[in-house]
């Protein structure tokens, strides 16, 4: 189906949704960040944020990947 999502993407509708921010801020979020490990960011975005592990993970992973980075 053209224009459906998959992977890490296919999250972007429920976190705008649910946690009232656009993708692009969270994005920006994580690369202003000092820490640079995935999981570390992750757990950032958990503790400092309250996005649940799935959300938190989905963003961190497209993220990094479309900044050429897979950890």
């Amino acid at each position: 189906m053209p224009g459906t999502e998959n992977g890490p993407a296919s999250y972007f509708p429920s976190i705008e949704k649910k946690y009232g921010r656009p993708i692009e801020e969270w994005k920006r979020l994580i690369r202003s960040s000092s820490l640079r490990k995935h999981l570390e960011l992750v757990t950032w975005l958990k503790d400092e944020h309250g996005l649940g592990h799935g959300h938190a993970n989905a963003l961190v992973r497209h993220t990094l990947l479309e900044d050429g980075r897979t950890h």
